[in-house]
């Protein structure tokens, strides 16, 4: 049995001696390496190869070495081939993180501060206290609920919204199209952790920020196609939106020319709030080969119909 690897080179050989001291049994080979094709059955990969049934005859499990798929275009893969999000802890706690990092900054008025020090201006601004600080996420899955229980000790009012209903300790919970407008008109800081789908590209637009508060700010945190981004540019001339915190843009990397790189509203990161780390990640992935070897449901197995 061997497993095919495509991904980051430098990270490959950490994961290559993982598995060859935990999983001898499993034969390690990196693309483009991939020696007799019949004998590859997991394929562990950002992207898939293209024709991929063709390229590898008996894949049974392509395991996206990512908590999203939505790099992967599904409706060209095997439709009974089972592809498997890896929920890996260290990107969970990355994302958790960098969301505490995200909204403390822009509750406590960092990005005017750090425009104050350019310009050699020592002004202190009031100080709006975190329980009057209303803070809402998108997408209630797994992630996103351990960043509301990494935000829930600071003190803001939280809230999130998902396509389907969700109960969420101590988070007052929205849920489809009729209470998205609801749930917008009290979030102070709107974060994205949305998984994208056909349903979610361009859902950061005009027509949302129209209905949160003046005022409010924005993290994207989930992908670059959630943002529609001239109506960002518009919202944050016009005053409707304070500032934003993107870690993810349209096209990455983002060029020389883009205008988020010196606009002083807004911080840009490239795409690093988390990063799949072999050492937290290499369990989550053993463990669901063993699981399908044994017959057993994977962890993060990708429903098809929903993209994720």
């Amino acid at each position: 049995m061997a497993l095919l690897y495509k991904a980051d080179p430098v990270r490959g050989q950490q994961w290559q001696a993982l598995f060859a001291h935990h999983a001898p049994d499993i034969e390690w080979r990196a693309w483009p390496d991939i020696g007799n094709p019949e004998e590859v059955e997991y394929l562990a990969a950002w992207t898939a190869p293209e024709d991929v049934a063709q390229l590898l005859p008996n894949l049974k499990v392509l395991f996206a070495l990512s908590a999203g798929v939505d790099q992967l275009d599904l409706s060209r893969l095997p439709p009974a081939l089972p592809v498997v999000r890896l929920l890996d802890p260290g990107i969970t706690r990355g994302m958790c993180e960098y969301a505490s990092w995200a909204v403390l900054s822009l509750h406590r008025d960092m990005l005017r501060y750090r425009q104050q020090q350019v310009a050699r201006c020592w002004q202190a601004h009031l100080l709006q206290p975190a329980v009057n600080r209303r803070v809402g996420v998108m997408g209630l899955g797994a992630q996103a609920q351990q960043i509301l229980a990494t935000l829930a000790p600071l003190g803001f009012a939280l809230s999130g919204w998902a396509r389907s209903a969700h109960q969420v300790s101590g988070v007052e919970c929205y849920a489809g199209e009729a209470q998205l407008p609801a749930f917008l008109s009290q979030c102070d800081i709107l974060l994205c952790v949305l998984p994208l789908t056909d349903q979610t590209q361009g859902i950061l637009n005009r027509r949302l920020f129209a209905q949160l508060p003046r005022g409010a700010a924005l993290i994207n945190m989930g992908r670059g196609g959630h943002l529609v981004e001239e109506d960002l540019l518009e919202a944050l001339g016009s005053g409707r939106l304070s500032g934003a915190v993107l870690d993810v843009v349209q096209e990455e990397p983002a060029p020389a020319s883009h205008p988020f790189w010196d606009h002083p509203q807004i911080v840009l990161t490239p795409h690093i709030a988390a990063m799949t780390q072999p050492q937290s990640a290499f369990g989550v992935l053993l463990e669901n080969i063993r699981r399908f070897e044994r017959g057993e449901p994977m962890v993060g197995e990708v429903d098809r119909s929903l993209g994720y």
